[in-house]
Protein backbone atom coordinates (compact mmCIF):
# COMPACT_ATOMS: atom_id res chain seq x y z
CA UNK A 1 0.00 0.00 0.00
CA UNK A 2 0.98 3.41 -0.96
CA UNK A 3 0.83 6.18 1.19
CA UNK A 4 1.28 9.64 0.69
CA UNK A 5 2.86 11.82 3.67
CA UNK A 6 3.22 15.55 3.59
CA UNK A 7 6.52 16.74 3.93
CA UNK A 8 7.39 20.43 3.64
CA UNK A 9 5.27 21.72 0.47
CA UNK A 10 5.21 18.61 -1.30
CA UNK A 11 4.80 14.84 -0.30
CA UNK A 12 6.74 11.43 0.40
CA UNK A 13 5.41 7.86 -0.90
CA UNK A 14 5.74 5.39 2.04
CA UNK A 15 5.11 1.76 0.50
CA UNK A 16 3.42 -0.22 3.51
CA UNK A 17 2.60 -4.08 3.52
CA UNK A 18 -1.44 -4.23 2.52
CA UNK A 19 -1.49 -7.07 5.31
CA UNK A 20 -0.04 -5.19 8.25
CA UNK A 21 -2.00 -1.47 7.72
CA UNK A 22 -5.16 -1.96 9.83
CA UNK A 23 -6.17 1.38 9.00
CA UNK A 24 -5.38 5.03 7.36
CA UNK A 25 -7.15 7.41 9.14
CA UNK A 26 -8.11 10.76 7.11
CA UNK A 27 -10.80 13.31 7.57
CA UNK A 28 -13.63 12.95 5.94
CA UNK A 29 -14.06 14.62 2.44
CA UNK A 30 -15.66 18.18 3.23
CA UNK A 31 -17.10 18.04 -0.25
CA UNK A 32 -17.16 21.73 -0.68
CA UNK A 33 -18.40 23.01 -4.04
CA UNK A 34 -17.80 26.67 -3.07
CA UNK A 35 -15.21 29.37 -3.84
CA UNK A 36 -12.94 30.23 -1.02
CA UNK A 37 -13.40 33.64 -1.55
CA UNK A 38 -17.01 33.30 -1.57
CA UNK A 39 -17.33 31.29 1.88
CA UNK A 40 -15.46 33.89 3.68
CA UNK A 41 -17.71 36.50 2.15
CA UNK A 42 -20.85 34.77 2.83
CA UNK A 43 -19.63 34.35 6.14
CA UNK A 44 -19.12 38.21 6.87
CA UNK A 45 -22.62 38.82 5.19
CA UNK A 46 -24.47 36.28 7.71
CA UNK A 47 -22.40 36.31 11.04
CA UNK A 48 -23.33 34.39 14.20
CA UNK A 49 -24.26 36.36 16.60
CA UNK A 50 -23.32 39.83 15.71
CA UNK A 51 -23.76 42.52 13.16
CA UNK A 52 -22.41 42.83 9.92
CA UNK A 53 -18.90 45.02 10.02
CA UNK A 54 -19.56 46.78 6.95
CA UNK A 55 -23.27 47.62 8.92
CA UNK A 56 -21.41 48.93 12.21
CA UNK A 57 -21.29 52.67 12.93
CA UNK A 58 -17.23 52.67 13.00
CA UNK A 59 -16.43 55.90 11.09
CA UNK A 60 -13.36 57.75 13.58
CA UNK A 61 -13.16 54.44 15.44
CA UNK A 62 -9.68 52.70 15.96
CA UNK A 63 -9.90 49.22 15.22
CA UNK A 64 -7.03 46.51 15.64
CA UNK A 65 -6.87 42.95 13.49
CA UNK A 66 -5.37 40.02 15.16
CA UNK A 67 -3.50 37.88 12.93
CA UNK A 68 -2.04 34.49 14.01
CA UNK A 69 1.94 34.32 13.24
CA UNK A 70 3.88 31.93 10.27
CA UNK A 71 4.13 29.08 11.60
CA UNK A 72 0.18 28.51 10.57
CA UNK A 73 -1.51 28.03 7.22
CA UNK A 74 -3.86 30.88 7.45
CA UNK A 75 -4.74 32.39 4.19
CA UNK A 76 -4.71 35.79 4.95
CA UNK A 77 -4.35 36.70 1.34
CA UNK A 78 -7.85 35.63 0.78
CA UNK A 79 -8.75 36.24 4.57
CA UNK A 80 -7.66 40.15 4.90
CA UNK A 81 -8.77 42.08 1.81
CA UNK A 82 -12.71 41.25 2.39
CA UNK A 83 -12.27 41.97 6.44
CA UNK A 84 -10.67 45.31 5.54
CA UNK A 85 -13.04 46.06 2.63
CA UNK A 86 -15.98 46.23 5.26
CA UNK A 87 -14.54 48.25 7.58
CA UNK A 88 -14.25 50.70 4.78
CA UNK A 89 -17.55 50.85 4.36
CA UNK A 90 -18.48 50.91 7.61
CA UNK A 91 -16.24 54.24 7.81
CA UNK A 92 -12.96 52.87 8.75
CA UNK A 93 -9.77 54.74 7.37
CA UNK A 94 -6.39 52.99 6.62
CA UNK A 95 -4.69 54.86 9.31
CA UNK A 96 -7.67 53.86 11.83
CA UNK A 97 -6.63 50.08 11.45
CA UNK A 98 -3.64 48.55 12.61
CA UNK A 99 -2.51 44.80 12.63
CA UNK A 100 -1.19 43.42 15.49
CA UNK A 101 1.04 39.73 14.91
CA UNK A 102 -0.48 37.09 17.74
CA UNK A 103 3.27 36.11 18.30
CA UNK A 104 2.50 34.61 21.97
CA UNK A 105 6.36 33.91 22.76
CA UNK A 106 7.27 33.14 19.16
CA UNK A 107 10.06 35.04 17.55
CA UNK A 108 8.82 37.59 15.33
CA UNK A 109 9.43 37.00 11.36
CA UNK A 110 11.47 38.74 9.34
CA UNK A 111 10.07 41.09 6.87
CA UNK A 112 10.52 39.03 3.71
CA UNK A 113 8.51 36.00 5.42
CA UNK A 114 5.83 38.65 7.37
CA UNK A 115 5.02 39.87 3.62
CA UNK A 116 4.67 36.24 2.47
CA UNK A 117 1.89 35.25 5.18
CA UNK A 118 0.51 38.79 5.00
CA UNK A 119 0.11 39.89 1.80
CA UNK A 120 2.21 42.57 0.14
CA UNK A 121 -0.86 44.54 0.01
CA UNK A 122 -1.81 44.67 3.56
CA UNK A 123 2.06 45.73 4.63
CA UNK A 124 1.89 48.56 2.37
CA UNK A 125 -1.34 50.11 3.37
CA UNK A 126 -1.72 49.09 6.76
CA UNK A 127 0.52 49.61 9.92
CA UNK A 128 1.29 45.99 10.89
CA UNK A 129 2.83 45.53 14.44
CA UNK A 130 4.90 42.93 15.95
CA UNK A 131 3.50 41.73 19.71
CA UNK A 132 6.06 40.82 22.11
CA UNK A 133 5.08 38.93 25.08
CA UNK A 134 8.61 40.22 26.93
CA UNK A 135 8.07 43.96 26.51
CA UNK A 136 6.17 45.49 29.45
CA UNK A 137 5.70 49.02 28.19
CA UNK A 138 3.95 46.88 25.34
CA UNK A 139 1.78 45.34 27.73
CA UNK A 140 -1.63 46.47 29.80
CA UNK A 141 -2.38 44.65 33.00
CA UNK A 142 -5.97 43.74 33.53
CA UNK A 143 -6.30 41.33 36.39
CA UNK A 144 -6.22 37.56 36.81
CA UNK A 145 -8.32 35.06 36.26
CA UNK A 146 -9.98 32.35 38.63
CA UNK A 147 -7.03 29.91 37.26
CA UNK A 148 -4.41 32.53 38.72
CA UNK A 149 -3.37 33.80 35.28
CA UNK A 150 -2.35 37.65 35.53
CA UNK A 151 -3.37 38.88 32.63
CA UNK A 152 -1.72 41.45 30.53
CA UNK A 153 -2.61 42.03 26.98
CA UNK A 154 -0.97 44.26 24.44
CA UNK A 155 -1.52 48.12 24.60
CA UNK A 156 -3.03 48.45 20.83
CA UNK A 157 -5.47 45.77 22.15
CA UNK A 158 -6.72 47.90 24.69
CA UNK A 159 -6.35 50.66 22.73
CA UNK A 160 -8.55 50.38 20.07
CA UNK A 161 -12.58 50.56 19.91
CA UNK A 162 -13.08 46.96 18.07
CA UNK A 163 -10.89 44.04 17.83
CA UNK A 164 -11.01 41.38 15.09
CA UNK A 165 -10.16 38.06 15.87
CA UNK A 166 -8.98 36.13 12.63
CA UNK A 167 -7.49 32.63 12.35
CA UNK A 168 -7.75 28.91 11.78
CA UNK A 169 -9.71 26.60 13.67
CA UNK A 170 -8.03 23.50 13.49
CA UNK A 171 -7.36 20.83 16.50
CA UNK A 172 -4.53 21.83 19.23
CA UNK A 173 -3.16 19.29 21.47
CA UNK A 174 -3.80 21.53 24.57
CA UNK A 175 -6.46 24.20 24.15
CA UNK A 176 -8.54 21.46 22.50
CA UNK A 177 -9.53 23.34 19.26
CA UNK A 178 -7.08 26.81 18.23
CA UNK A 179 -8.83 29.87 16.97
CA UNK A 180 -11.13 32.32 18.85
CA UNK A 181 -10.23 32.82 22.47
CA UNK A 182 -6.58 31.65 21.54
CA UNK A 183 -6.06 34.88 19.40
CA UNK A 184 -5.79 36.57 22.94
CA UNK A 185 -4.38 34.35 25.36
CA UNK A 186 -1.89 33.23 24.08
CA UNK A 187 -1.54 35.43 21.20
CA UNK A 188 -1.13 39.00 22.19
CA UNK A 189 -1.03 38.12 26.28
CA UNK A 190 2.05 38.98 28.26
CA UNK A 191 5.00 36.11 28.97
CA UNK A 192 3.76 35.67 33.05
CA UNK A 193 0.19 35.16 31.64
CA UNK A 194 1.34 32.57 28.94
CA UNK A 195 3.42 30.29 31.26
CA UNK A 196 0.58 29.64 33.66
CA UNK A 197 -2.05 29.35 30.84
CA UNK A 198 0.71 26.67 29.75
CA UNK A 199 1.88 25.81 32.80
CA UNK A 200 2.84 21.91 33.76
CA UNK A 201 -0.41 21.17 36.12
CA UNK A 202 -2.50 22.77 33.51
CA UNK A 203 -0.50 21.02 30.36
CA UNK A 204 -1.25 17.44 32.51
CA UNK A 205 -4.60 17.68 33.10
CA UNK A 206 -6.61 15.46 31.51
CA UNK A 207 -9.10 17.09 29.77
CA UNK A 208 -6.09 19.36 28.21
CA UNK A 209 -5.95 17.10 24.84
CA UNK A 210 -6.84 17.68 21.28
CA UNK A 211 -10.57 18.09 20.64
CA UNK A 212 -11.68 19.08 24.00
CA UNK A 213 -13.25 22.16 25.51
CA UNK A 214 -15.65 21.49 28.32
CA UNK A 215 -13.70 20.85 31.28
CA UNK A 216 -10.07 22.01 29.37
CA UNK A 217 -8.66 24.28 32.24
CA UNK A 218 -6.39 26.16 29.42
CA UNK A 219 -9.41 26.15 26.67
CA UNK A 220 -11.59 27.77 29.93
CA UNK A 221 -8.70 30.25 31.18
CA UNK A 222 -8.79 31.63 27.47
CA UNK A 223 -11.85 32.35 27.53
CA UNK A 224 -12.27 34.13 30.93
CA UNK A 225 -8.96 36.25 29.42
CA UNK A 226 -11.21 37.21 26.18
CA UNK A 227 -13.80 38.01 28.76
CA UNK A 228 -11.35 40.55 31.06
CA UNK A 229 -11.19 42.77 28.23
CA UNK A 230 -13.81 45.31 27.82
CA UNK A 231 -13.66 46.08 24.26
CA UNK A 232 -15.94 45.23 20.94
CA UNK A 233 -15.00 41.81 19.92
CA UNK A 234 -15.25 40.33 16.37
CA UNK A 235 -14.13 36.63 14.94
CA UNK A 236 -13.43 35.43 11.56
CA UNK A 237 -11.75 32.38 11.79
CA UNK A 238 -11.64 30.06 8.72
CA UNK A 239 -11.22 26.17 8.78
CA UNK A 240 -9.36 24.51 6.03
CA UNK A 241 -8.81 20.62 4.36
CA UNK A 242 -5.56 18.75 3.95
CA UNK A 243 -4.77 20.97 0.39
CA UNK A 244 -5.48 24.09 2.85
CA UNK A 245 -8.18 25.13 0.98
CA UNK A 246 -10.61 27.21 3.00
CA UNK A 247 -14.07 24.70 3.58
CA UNK A 248 -15.50 26.82 5.99
CA UNK A 249 -15.88 30.23 7.72
CA UNK A 250 -17.07 31.67 10.30
CA UNK A 251 -17.65 35.19 11.73
CA UNK A 252 -19.68 37.25 13.98
CA UNK A 253 -19.64 36.78 18.16
CA UNK A 254 -15.75 35.64 19.05
CA UNK A 255 -17.43 32.56 21.36
CA UNK A 256 -20.54 31.51 19.43
CA UNK A 257 -19.17 31.97 15.92
CA UNK A 258 -15.88 29.98 17.15
CA UNK A 259 -18.08 27.48 18.87
CA UNK A 260 -19.72 26.86 15.37
CA UNK A 261 -16.60 26.21 13.52
CA UNK A 262 -15.59 23.63 15.95
CA UNK A 263 -18.74 21.87 15.45
CA UNK A 264 -18.51 21.99 11.81
CA UNK A 265 -14.89 20.85 12.07
CA UNK A 266 -15.75 17.91 14.87
CA UNK A 267 -18.20 16.26 11.90
CA UNK A 268 -15.03 16.06 9.37
CA UNK A 269 -12.09 15.45 11.64
CA UNK A 270 -12.73 12.73 14.70
CA UNK A 271 -12.03 9.59 13.07
CA UNK A 272 -12.91 5.90 14.79
CA UNK A 273 -9.73 3.88 15.01
CA UNK A 274 -10.28 0.35 14.95
CA UNK A 275 -7.53 -0.75 17.70
CA UNK A 276 -4.24 1.01 19.08
CA UNK A 277 -1.32 0.42 17.08
CA UNK A 278 2.20 -1.00 17.18
CA UNK A 279 3.54 1.60 14.57
CA UNK A 280 1.69 5.15 14.15
CA UNK A 281 2.83 6.94 10.95
CA UNK A 282 2.15 10.41 10.73
CA UNK A 283 3.52 13.93 9.56
CA UNK A 284 2.90 17.72 10.94
CA UNK A 285 0.42 18.38 8.15
CA UNK A 286 3.37 19.92 5.55
CA UNK A 287 4.11 23.24 5.59
CA UNK A 288 3.91 25.78 7.01
CA UNK A 289 3.36 23.52 10.57
CA UNK A 290 5.95 21.65 9.74
CA UNK A 291 8.66 24.21 9.48
CA UNK A 292 10.72 23.15 12.33
CA UNK A 293 10.74 20.39 15.40
CA UNK A 294 8.95 23.10 17.89
CA UNK A 295 5.88 22.43 15.82
CA UNK A 296 6.37 19.30 14.71
CA UNK A 297 5.64 17.87 18.38
CA UNK A 298 1.60 17.82 17.68
CA UNK A 299 1.88 15.72 14.93
CA UNK A 300 3.47 13.04 17.73
CA UNK A 301 0.37 13.79 20.06
CA UNK A 302 -1.68 12.84 17.29
CA UNK A 303 0.08 9.57 16.94
CA UNK A 304 0.33 9.10 20.71
CA UNK A 305 -4.04 9.31 20.64
CA UNK A 306 -3.49 5.27 19.02
CA UNK A 307 -0.33 4.31 19.53
CA UNK A 308 0.08 0.75 21.92
CA UNK A 309 2.07 1.32 25.00
CA UNK A 310 5.35 0.42 24.27
CA UNK A 311 4.68 1.05 20.25
CA UNK A 312 6.73 3.32 17.90
CA UNK A 313 5.52 6.89 16.27
CA UNK A 314 6.96 7.72 13.19
CA UNK A 315 6.78 11.46 12.12
CA UNK A 316 7.95 13.05 8.54
CA UNK A 317 8.57 16.89 9.27
CA UNK A 318 10.56 18.90 7.09
CA UNK A 319 12.01 21.19 9.63
CA UNK A 320 13.68 23.82 7.33
CA UNK A 321 14.27 25.91 10.47
CA UNK A 322 15.63 23.10 12.44
CA UNK A 323 14.78 22.92 15.82
CA UNK A 324 12.78 26.20 15.59
CA UNK A 325 13.47 30.19 15.47
CA UNK A 326 14.38 31.12 19.03
CA UNK A 327 13.13 27.68 20.37
CA UNK A 328 16.87 26.73 21.44
CA UNK A 329 15.56 26.27 24.94
CA UNK A 330 13.19 22.96 23.63
CA UNK A 331 16.52 21.73 23.14
CA UNK A 332 18.48 22.25 25.97
CA UNK A 333 15.10 21.20 27.87
CA UNK A 334 15.43 18.08 26.17
CA UNK A 335 19.17 16.89 25.89
CA UNK A 336 20.57 18.05 29.46
CA UNK A 337 17.82 15.40 31.15
CA UNK A 338 18.88 11.53 31.21
CA UNK A 339 15.41 10.36 30.46
CA UNK A 340 11.75 12.07 30.03
CA UNK A 341 10.81 11.55 33.47
CA UNK A 342 13.54 13.56 34.09
CA UNK A 343 12.48 16.50 31.83
CA UNK A 344 8.70 16.14 33.89
CA UNK A 345 10.32 16.25 36.97
CA UNK A 346 12.56 19.61 35.77
CA UNK A 347 9.49 21.26 34.39
CA UNK A 348 7.56 20.61 37.85
CA UNK A 349 10.02 22.02 39.98
CA UNK A 350 11.77 24.48 37.84
CA UNK A 351 9.06 26.21 36.02
CA UNK A 352 7.96 28.81 34.75
CA UNK A 353 10.87 27.67 31.77
CA UNK A 354 10.75 28.87 27.87
CA UNK A 355 9.30 26.58 25.77
CA UNK A 356 8.50 23.92 28.42
CA UNK A 357 4.96 23.03 27.52
CA UNK A 358 6.47 21.50 24.02
CA UNK A 359 8.96 19.47 26.04
CA UNK A 360 6.41 18.38 28.28
CA UNK A 361 4.19 17.17 25.80
CA UNK A 362 7.10 15.65 23.92
CA UNK A 363 8.25 14.37 26.94
CA UNK A 364 4.57 12.68 27.88
CA UNK A 365 4.98 11.06 24.67
CA UNK A 366 8.63 9.67 25.07
CA UNK A 367 6.88 7.74 28.59
CA UNK A 368 4.45 5.82 26.35
CA UNK A 369 6.13 5.41 22.65
CA UNK A 370 9.55 5.28 20.79
CA UNK A 371 9.79 8.70 18.21
CA UNK A 372 11.55 8.00 14.99
CA UNK A 373 12.16 11.45 13.31
CA UNK A 374 11.75 11.76 9.37
CA UNK A 375 13.78 14.37 8.50
CA UNK A 376 17.27 15.63 6.27
CA UNK A 377 17.19 19.57 8.38
CA UNK A 378 18.37 18.11 11.95
CA UNK A 379 21.58 16.49 12.62
CA UNK A 380 21.10 12.80 13.89
CA UNK A 381 23.08 13.55 16.54
CA UNK A 382 20.55 16.70 17.55
CA UNK A 383 17.79 13.96 17.28
CA UNK A 384 19.07 11.57 19.27
CA UNK A 385 19.94 13.83 22.29
CA UNK A 386 16.50 14.78 22.64
CA UNK A 387 15.75 10.87 23.29
CA UNK A 388 14.44 10.62 19.77
CA UNK A 389 15.62 8.06 16.67
CA UNK A 390 16.67 10.08 13.46
CA UNK A 391 15.69 8.84 10.43
CA UNK A 392 16.75 10.56 6.53
CA UNK A 393 14.25 8.36 4.41
CA UNK A 394 10.92 6.67 4.75
CA UNK A 395 12.89 3.18 4.17
CA UNK A 396 14.86 3.87 6.92
CA UNK A 397 12.25 4.91 9.19
CA UNK A 398 10.40 1.81 8.40
CA UNK A 399 13.42 -0.50 8.77
CA UNK A 400 13.84 0.75 12.61
CA UNK A 401 9.84 1.01 13.42
CA UNK A 402 9.87 -2.86 12.23
CA UNK A 403 13.15 -3.87 14.63
CA UNK A 404 11.59 -1.82 17.61
CA UNK A 405 7.87 -3.57 17.30
CA UNK A 406 8.15 -6.68 15.79
CA UNK A 407 8.64 -8.39 12.71
CA UNK A 408 4.50 -8.65 12.00
CA UNK A 409 3.58 -5.31 14.13
CA UNK A 410 0.13 -3.48 13.21
CA UNK A 411 0.05 0.04 11.72
CA UNK A 412 -1.58 2.86 11.33
CA UNK A 413 -1.48 5.95 9.27
CA UNK A 414 -2.29 9.32 9.62
CA UNK A 415 -0.99 11.15 6.93
CA UNK A 416 -2.45 14.68 7.69
CA UNK A 417 -1.06 14.51 10.93
CA UNK A 418 -2.54 16.99 13.33
CA UNK A 419 -5.57 17.89 11.50
CA UNK A 420 -7.39 14.97 12.82
CA UNK A 421 -8.31 13.65 15.53
CA UNK A 422 -7.96 9.98 15.88
CA UNK A 423 -9.68 8.11 18.61
CA UNK A 424 -9.92 4.37 20.29
CA UNK A 425 -13.80 3.64 21.93
CA UNK A 426 -13.23 2.76 25.51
Amino acid sequence: MIVNIPYGKTSVSLDLPDDRVVAVLQSIDFNVRLDEKRIIQDALDNPIGHSRLADLSLGGRRVCVVVSDYTRATPNGILLPPIIESLKEAGVKPGEIKILVAYGLHKPAPRELLKEFLGGEVMEELEVIDHDAESERDLTYVGMTSFGTRLSINRHIIGSDLIILTGLIEPHFFAGYSGGRKSILPGVAGREAIFNNHSYKMIMHPLARYGILKGNPIHEDMVEAVKMIKREMYVVNVAIDKSHKVVGAFAGDVFEAHLEGVRFLDRYIKVKSPMRADIVVTSNGGYPLDRDLYQAVKGMATGELVVREGGVIVIFAECIDGIGRGHEEFYWLMAEAKSPEEVLERIRREEPIKDQWEAQILARILRTAKVILVTKNIKHSVVEEMHMIPASSPEEAVEEAYRIAGNKPNIIAIPEGPYVIPYVEG
